[in-house]
Parts: C-alpha cells; structure tokens; sequence
C-alpha cells in the first residue's frame, strides 16, 4: 500500500510555518528517492535553516511511501524514552510542562514513549542523557510515518501537529532545556538514569567524586556523632541527583558500612526518596577519596559550628588532629559581609509577623503549633487572605477599600510553606465555610469568573504559584485561556467596592449569560520557591502594575528549627466559633445567602451596605507619614519599574490594617494605631524585599538573565569574594566562554572586580567581589 504522509499533511504543514523533509520508509532517518530507490539524504540539514518550498512539496508528493519527519533547530523535540513505566512517563511529561510549558503537540510512537514538541527563538546544540533527550540543532524526529516497531503511523493524541502553527508552540530556552533535563533526572530510578552525563554540555553536572584532598585513607574517616550533628545542617529537600550522590560518598566514606542508616534517614527527609533505591545506591557507593572532610566541609558552608566535646574522628584510628580540623577552625571565625542593602522604605528594620490579635491571633497559633516548620510571614500572610475573604461584603474603610488581597509567599523547597493551606482548608470545612474556598487552581479566566459568580468573597490558594505564574504571565506561549487571568485578576482587584461588568462573548444567545459580580472580593494566596517566582516575570510584568497588586512575602527562614511536639490537629472548638462570628458581622442590607446577587447594578433590592472601618486620628498620622514618604520615593524613582509597586503601598496597608483590627473586634472595629504599626511594617518588609528581588532576579532576555545570575553568585559569597574555580562551578549553566564575557563586560561597568590572592600554591587565586557602590544594593 502506497502511503504517502507528504501528500496528506504536507501543505498543511507549511502553512503552519514547520520546516520538514522526506524520511525513508521503515525507516526513523531523512532518505531521497532517487532511479527509482530510497537512500539515504545527504545534507538535509539544510532544512532546519529555512522554510520548505512549492517545488520541494510538489517533488516530495510523488516519492511512495514518504514519511515526514521535522528538522530541529527552531523546533525543538523533547524526547522522553521511558518504555515500560506509563506512570513515570506522566510524570517527566508533567514536569516538562511546569519547566517548558504545557505544548499541545505530543508524537507518540511506542506507548508510553513520547516526543513533546516546542520552538525557540536561538538554535542551540541538543541535550542526550538516554532515556532523556532533548533533539535540537542538527537533529530531526519523525512527524508522519509507519513506525518500524509497531507498524502503526504515529499518533497525536492530543492536537495533529499539522493543525498546527510553529508560532504557537511555547518557546524554550537552552537554559530551560538543561533545568527540565536535571530535574528529570533526578526522577528517574538508579537503573535508568545515564551512567555519566557529557561534561561538555554547558549546565549539566559530571558525576564523579570530589572533594578537598586528604593526605590519606585514614584521613577520611569520622565519628557517628560528628557526622550525624553535620548532617542536620545538610538539607536534603530537593538536592540534583548528583549531590545526593555525592553525600552519601561521603557517609560511606566516614563511617563504612556503619553510615548506612543515617543515609537511609538523611534521604527520607526528602519526598524524593526511594528506600529500595536509596538502598542499591549504598551497596554501590565504593568511594576513595571522599569521606568526613566533606560532609564537613557542606556542614559548615550551611552554619555549622561543631560542639567542642564532638570527636571529628576517632582517636585510635587516627591520632593528631583531623585535616577538617583547620576548616572548622578558620569556619569560627565570622567572615566580613557585604552591607546590608539600603530599603527603599525606611523605617523598622524588624517587626514581629505574630503580634496580632483576636480571630488572626487564634489562627496564626494553630497554623504555628500544629506545623512540622513553622513559617510565621507565610502563615500570617495566608491567615489575612482567608480572613480577608470571611470580611468580604461585609466591611470597608473610610475610602472605600475592601479586604481582597493577592499575597504571595516565597520559600525553598521543603520549608513547609505548604502546612497553612492544609489548616485553612481543615478549619473553613469544619467552621461551615467551605463555601469560601474556590478550587486548588484556577485553569481558566472564565473558571475563575464562575466561580467568583457563585461566591463573590472567595479564596484561592495555590501551590506552584510560580508555575502557574509562568504560564499565565507568557503572552507569547501560553494560550488566551491562561493569560487572560491575570488579566481578570488585574481588573478584579480594583473592582471590589464596584460592579464588576464581565466579558460579552460573541455567540451568546441569551445576553444574561455575562458573568457580573456584584462586589467581587477575590482573595489569592499562592505559595512558590523563590526560583520559579522570578524567573516566570519579565519587566513587563513589574512595570504594568500586575505585579504591584501582590504583596510578596518572602519567608524570614527557609529551613526553621522542626516543631517536635505531638500536637493534635483538631480545630479548637474557639477558632471555629471566632470564625463563624467574623463571618456573620458587619454589614447591613445583605440578601440571604451567599451567591451573587441578582441585577448587575446596585439597586433596592442587590445593593450592599457593608460596615464602614474607621481610623483612629493616631492611626491616621501613621498612614499620613507612610504617604509622605511613598510621595518622596516616588519622584525620586519616576518612570523606574519600582514605581507601581510603590504606588500600592498604602493601600496594602490600610487593606492590611483593616484586616487586623476587624479580627480583634468583629463587633466595633477600629484601625487603632498598633493595627497602623504592624500593617505598614508587613507591608514595607514586602516591599523592600521585592524590589531587591526584581532588580536582582527578573530579566527579560537570556543574556540579561545569565548576567543577573552570575552576579548573585558574587553578591551572595559578600565581601570576601568567590573564587573563579568556584563561580565556575556554580555557573555550569555556561560555557567558559560566555562566563569569561559576562564577567568582563560586569568589571568594564565596574559592577565587580577582580584581584589575585596567595593560596599557598604555586600560583596566586583570581577572587571577584562586587564593588562598594553595587555592594550597598
């Protein structure tokens, strides 16, 4: 049978813009049709450069059997060669689409295995780490064709790449590329990850045993007890595959077969862990020259300072001080750091997240309290949207403002961010309020304006808010249904003592299917590593005041002192009463019920009356100060990206203090001047926070990008510099050269010099520090 896929698919392929070329039948390679024969195609690498043309199409149509396949270069192939595990294969694609973006265009040729297909605006070299690869310049993968295995053409099971345009496809870094490819890794069991990643591929770690040298065997070893009190200070939450690797070397190393179980327990603290393949990395770790010293040495660089009485080896089995001995001791001595940053809102350097009262009070306690890790700035940030959302309709300030509030909180991964979402969700459903809380996402514009419909004072709660953040704030790669809710959530912020009038769709029969909302109080808490946050943001997003309306708190610790008490998770029978309170007071006038009101305008019988907040005279002169000085800080940084979010600042905070005096008096609320006080402390903590974070971290090309990132490894290792050995380690995601120009163009700007010190070796050290002025920033 004569199945030519070029005749089928062919033109619609070119009218979606995809380059493509001829692949030989039975085959997965570019072939030509030639007297009367298929051979392999020489040179067709030609066609990933440029567009496919009439005269090749037409040439193509009449060779039998044609098969389609797309050169890669622009495209960009995801190829994940898992062929036995359905369940793991779901799993990489699901983190492809966190990582790259969710891409329509899935090719599956032997279920579960699977290509996922995306573009790129800049070529770069392809990323194998069998059964992982990325296909990218100089490479190609079949589109169309009878796959030799199964003799079945390929599928699409989700949209024909042929319905398709290249311009819709996400578009991916290599930078992208290599993180999607490292953490995929780190998913794979032991028996299917590589046996040795390529060095030469810019980003992507060897696997090999490293650490400072010892003079001997013996030198390596340690006492349990030393080696068990570092490992605390060596968090396991997320570490890359190699690290892990690397750690438990170092165990072996210490301790022998002996360290086997403070391992096991070390790697159970990561949700990562596999027992039965922690277990089979043990049995095959034999290190050499890797033991005490550096489980040690990563001890100390995360704050670990060894108890005097703690033997770091055993005496008779090494006499004389341990060569980690001298690290320990220069590790004493408290290195000079970089000043700290001049805030852009002065003011209290500290304030205390706890020094609350009433319902807030009694909430923030139990989120604390029954917290493995207890995040005070997050649990009160998610404590004032969930109260917030209880406030809804029911209380204003004097200037009209509602108590609607995005607040985003900002931690590491394993900090426990997540522990308050899991208590608001227990202590909503048993208060009755369940009511209140919108679904765990938010999938689309028009999701969100149903559900805000059906409830209009709501709470969404999100994890992997940077993710979602990512897809929402990506004009270019993400479809309309996604963008357009940060778009309603713009225009929903500011409409919360309003109507809010919801979009006309063409093709509506009946005119009242328009979603109004009468008073919208949409409440969004969102939880996200600080990595993901960042990098989902272009200035774009800080300069048009959708960033401005989060209150971003970042976490004061991200790895807090564990909650060891057995304490019962059962809501106290006075929370429950507290909240069922706050949500019936205030307000006069209301309709029964809580879904929205009938009419899209307020009238006699939908108009709200909630009650009005008034602000003590004390706390007045604290707000009039606070604008003074957003006034003054506002000239000075006019037309800067700072200047939306300073814009917001006393709103957040008078929606803030609003918030906490209600809580304290549901009956009578006044703003006294300690809700002032705290409100305008949260809020300038967040701020100050933020606009280090956006100059430090948001960019808006790659270049911007790799530049920002090498120049927090020098602002992070502070005044005493990081050595060039070092920054290189930590920048893998560049090739030598692109650092070596980076760090150049950064001293001729006079961002950071360099300078030579001794080492004791036979050549003297290249060190790079920040210079004075950037150092203050």
């Amino acid at each position: 049978m004569d199945e030519n896929f070029m005749t089928q698919y062919g033109d619609r392929l070119m009218a979606g813009g995809f380059p493509f070329l001829p692949i030989m039948p039975g085959e997965k390679f570019p072939g030509r049709f030639m007297r009367g024969e298929w051979m392999a195609y020489r040179g067709w690498t030609k066609h990933a450069s440029r567009a496919t043309t009439v005269h090749e199409l037409t040439i193509w149509k009449q060779w039998p059997n044609a098969g389609i396949g797309i050169p890669c270069g622009l495209v960009v192939g995801v190829d994940i060669d898992i062929s036995d595990d359905i369940i793991l294969s779901e799993q990489l694609q699901a983190l492809a689409f966190a990582v790259l973006g969710a891409t329509p265009a899935i090719r599956i040729g032997r279920h579960p295995k699977r290509m996922l297909v995306y573009r790129t605006a800049t070529p770069f070299k392809g990323i194998k780490a069998h059964p992982l690869e990325v296909l990218c310049q100089g490479q190609q993968f079949v589109a169309y064709a009878i796959h030799p295995g199964t003799g079945q053409s390929y599928e699409w099971p989700v949209q024909s790449l042929a319905d398709l345009t290249l311009a819709t496809l996400p578009a991916i870094t290599e930078v992208q590329a290599h993180d999607f490819i490292e953490q995929a890794l780190a998913m794979l069991p032991e028996g299917l990850r590589p046996t040795r990643l390529d060095p030469a591929q810019p980003g992507m770690p060897e696997q090999t045993e490293t650490c400072a040298p010892l003079q001997s065997i013996r030198d390596l070893v340690g006492t349990p007890e030393a080696i068990q009190d570092a490992l605390r200070h060596i968090v396991n939450a997320d570490l890359p595959y190699d690290d892990w690797v690397r750690v438990g070397m170092a165990i072996k190393g210490a301790l022998g077969e002996a360290g086997a179980g403070l391992f096991a327990d070390w790697s159970a603290s990561s949700v990562k862990n596999v027992p039965a393949a922690t277990e089979r990395a043990w049995a095959s770790f034999h290190p050499t020259v890797i033991g005490a010293g550096t489980i040690y040495h990563l001890a100390q660089k995360h704050g670990w300072r060894p108890d005097v009485a703690i033997t770091l080896n055993p005496a008779n089995k090494h006499p004389g001080p341990h060569p980690a001995e001298e690290l320990l001791r220069k590790a004493q001595q408290v290195p000079e750091q970089a000043p700290k940053p001049v805030p852009i809102l002065p003011g209290d350097a500290e304030f205390d997240p706890c020094d609350v009262e009433g319902v807030l009070k009694e909430l923030l306690e139990f989120m604390l309290a029954t917290a493995t890790q207890p995040q005070p700035v997050l649990s009160v940030g998610n404590a004032l949207c969930a109260l917030g959302a209880l406030m809804g309709h029911r209380f204003r300030s004097e200037t009209n403002l509602r108590t609607n509030l995005y607040i985003v909180g900002i931690a590491e991964s394993g900090s426990g961010k997540n522990h308050s979402r899991e208590v608001i969700n227990q202590v909503f459903h048993d208060a009755g309020l369940f009511g209140f809380l919108g679904g765990n996402r938010i999938a689309s514009g028009s999701g969100l304006l149903a559900a805000m419909h059906r409830h209009p004072p709501i709470l969404f709660q999100q994890d992997e808010f940077g993710m979602f953040l990512q897809a929402a704030a990506d004009r270019k790669r993400s479809p309309r249904y996604l963008t357009e809710i940060l778009d309603l959530m713009t225009e929903i912020h500011s409409a919360a003592g309003t109507v809010f009038l919801g979009p006309e769709y063409g093709g509506i029969k009946d005119a009242k299917d328009r979603k109004d909302i009468v008073q919208p109080c949409l409440c969004v808490y969102g939880t996200t590593t600080p990595m993901l946050f960042w990098s989902a943001l272009k200035s774009a997003n800080v300069a048009d005041g959708s960033l401005a309306r989060f209150v971003i708190l970042r976490t004061m610790d991200d790895y807090p002192e564990r909650n060891r008490i057995n304490i019962s998770r059962d809501t106290p029978t006075s929370l429950i009463m507290s909240l069922k309170t706050l949500s019936e007071s205030g307000g006069k006038g209301r309709v029964k019920g809580r879904g929205n009101l009938e009419g899209t305008t307020n009238n006699g019988t939908t108009a709200l009356h909630p009650s009005v907040v008034p602000m003590l005279p004390e706390a007045a002169i604290l707000f009039d100060a606070l604008s003074e000085t957003i006034t003054a800080q506002l000239r000075r940084s006019r037309g800067s990206l700072y200047s939306p979010i300073l814009a917001r600042v006393w709103e957040h905070a008078a929606k803030v203090a609003m918030i906490r005096a209600v809580a304290a008096n549901p009956s009578a609320p006044v703003i006294r001047r300690q809700d002032a006080q705290w409100a305008i402390a949260l809020v300038r903590y967040s701020v100050n926070s933020m606009i280090q974070d956006v100059e430090h971290h948001v960019a808006d090309n790659l270049i911007e990008q790799n530049h920002k990132r090498v120049l927090e490894i020098i602002r992070a290792a502070g005044r005493n510099g990081v050595t060039k050995t070092d920054l290189g380690n930590k920048s893998r995601f560049l090739t030598r050269r692109e650092r070596n120009e980076i760090l150049a163009e950064l001293e001729e700007e006079e961002i950071v010099r360099s300078g030579q010190v001794l080492s004791g070796g036979p050549k003297p050290i290249t060190v790079y520090t920040l210079t004075n002025q950037m150092s203050r920033r």
